[in-house]
């Protein structure tokens, strides 16, 4: 049965998730900017024209922008997506240009620019910190508590009681970390190391490819074995743990990313699964309808993957401008102008062909092309 959200809390769910991380991420640039003593001119949420804003005592111009697909922060001195200074930059008076952005040693942009990112993952240790320690930690261990006959783990020679050890080199330290090894590769030869009555032993397993359809009819591959969960252990911990807790699981979250992004670059999975705008848009409609829990999760997936895109060295991104810095830092000398122009230009041009892409996914996914077809 399909039991999607309406379209009015799918919108307002979107922008509940969307707006105050892009919010965080940019506030996280321009406070360690001040920290630095550069000015900001203008902190946007959403590009293209001003909706409202107000002027603050330092002169940043505070904004909306009537598209609420990100924001930036315009420091004085980057005049350009490849942060170069306008040309009158040098007939600034002195005082006047040590506030600006390129005025600062390579170290200090690049925290800058760092900053952002890192304020997403923060956001994200926040909420899953809350969560280890008012829902608990899964702990059970990586027992097989029984393994169905006739399933692919039967097929390779599990046994009920063996102790999983790593799969494919990856130490593995609990039932939720092989399940989730496993859900993420179907129909891909694993090597697993188990424990049994003592003994080490190595299986080579291909989980087999299942389908699952939620309640909003998503329909999904994972990879299935058929070994059964022993007992969950579910522990509450304590404040001083909660963090590390936290940005383990954080960690690999971000390990489960690219590991998707490798597979889908390999060809391994589908160019399909890659989701845009609109189906953030569905998956936070379906999760605030789901419970403050589950969106609250979800706050915190889409932080984490708004802090590891905007890591990747893509021209336009930060990751492309801790690139460049990077390179300044070795060679002592920035990258020529020219270049860094070309660069942002053809990153621009790969970031809208993405966004293209993602977006005819999404329109795939909710089946607009089959009802145009028939």
């Amino acid at each position: 049965m399909n039991n999607a959200p309406g379209l009015f809390l799918t919108i307002v769910a979107f922008l509940a998730v969307i707006g105050p991380l892009v919010f965080v991420h940019e506030l996280g640039h321009y406070l360690v900017g001040r920290w630095f003593g550069v000015k900001a001119d203008a902190f946007s949420i959403g590009f293209g024209r001003e909706i409202f804003g107000l002027t603050d005592k330092r002169g940043t111009r505070w904004k909306f922008g009537w598209l609420p697909l990100g924001g930036y922060v315009r420091f004085a001195g980057d005049m350009n997506p490849a942060s170069q200074p306008d040309p009158n930059w040098l007939m600034l008076p002195a005082e006047e240009r040590n506030k600006t952005f390129q005025s600062k040693p390579v170290w200090q942009r690049a925290l800058i620019v760092l900053a952002g990112p890192v304020t997403n993952f923060l956001v994200a240790v926040l909420i899953l910190a809350a969560f280890a320690m008012t829902v608990g930690v899964n702990r059970t261990p990586p027992v097989a508590g029984a393994v169905t006959p006739g399933s692919a783990a039967a097929k390779a020679g599990f046994q009920a009681g063996d102790r999983v050890l790593s799969v494919n080199g990856r130490a593995i330290s609990d039932f939720g970390d092989f399940a989730e090894l496993v859900i993420g590769r179907p129909n891909q030869v694993l090597s697993v190391d188990v424990e049994r009555a003592g003994r080490p032993l190595t299986i080579q397993v291909t989980p087999e490819t299942k389908y699952r359809v939620d309640r909003f009819g998503n329909k999904y591959p994972f990879g299935r074995l058929g070994i059964a969960s022993p007992k969950p252990v579910i522990e509450r911990v304590g404040p001083l743990e909660a963090p590390v807790v936290a940005v383990e699981q954080t960690v690999g979250i971000v390990r489960m990313m690219v590991d998707g992004l490798g597979q889908i670059i390999t060809g391994m999975r589908s160019a399909k699964e890659l989701g845009g705008p609109l189906r953030i848009a569905q998956f936070s409609g379906e999760a605030a309808s789901a419970g403050a829990i589950s969106f609250a999760y979800l706050v915190a997936l889409i932080s984490i993957n708004l802090g590891f895109i905007n890591l990747l060295p893509v021209p336009m991104l930060d990751g492309g401008h801790l690139l460049f810095y990077a390179l300044e830092a070795v060679r002592r000398k920035p990258v020529a102008p020219e270049v860094q122009e070309w660069a942002f230009r053809s990153g621009l041009l790969l970031l809208l062909g993405l966004m293209l892409f993602v977006t005819f996914n999404d329109l795939s996914a909710f089946g607009l092309w089959r009802g145009l077809a028939g």
